[in-house]
């Protein structure tokens, strides 16, 4: 029996492909809608319009930090990952990456990897997630 080799880490794989920015895109505005109905428990998310943006930076320094991935990410099938080797980044990292995606424009500096100004400052990127282990239901392995 052999066992699966672990991917190589994003920095070093020469076949890295990034998710499309289509996919990037509909996990945040996943992520928003859940962040509106959230801050809706504890403020007016018209009114008080950091509420949404405060649950966002907590909702991505909690399921970065400690899943790799947040909801609208695991719809997607996206995650976010250490550019460097691959794993968690942990909730340090994942709070300053949340407060550099809160200010926007970090996320529109890309480079070639289409890793945001925010990705490069915190050494992240984000990946395609993969496949779930369980079959659908109604399906045999």
């Amino acid at each position: 029996m052999t066992t699966p080799q672990q991917p190589a880490p994003p920095a070093t794989d020469p076949g890295f492909v990034p998710p499309t920015l289509g996919r990037r895109f509909g996990a945040l505005v996943i992520d928003w809608v859940l962040c509106l109905l959230v801050s809706n428990f504890f403020a007016d998310p018209v009114r008080d319009g950091w509420a949404p943006v405060v649950v966002l930076i907590v909702e991505y320094a909690l399921f970065l930090g400690l899943f790799a991935q947040t909801p609208g990410m695991y719809i997607t099938r996206i995650r976010c990952l250490s550019w460097a080797d691959g794993g968690r980044i942990g909730l340090t990292r994942a709070l300053l990456r949340g407060v550099l995606l809160a200010l926007v424009v970090p996320a529109l500096i890309m480079d070639e990897h289409r890793r945001g100004l925010h990705d490069r400052l915190t050494g992240s990127v984000i990946t395609p997630a993969p496949a779930p282990d369980h079959p659908a239901p109604g399906r045999r392995p």
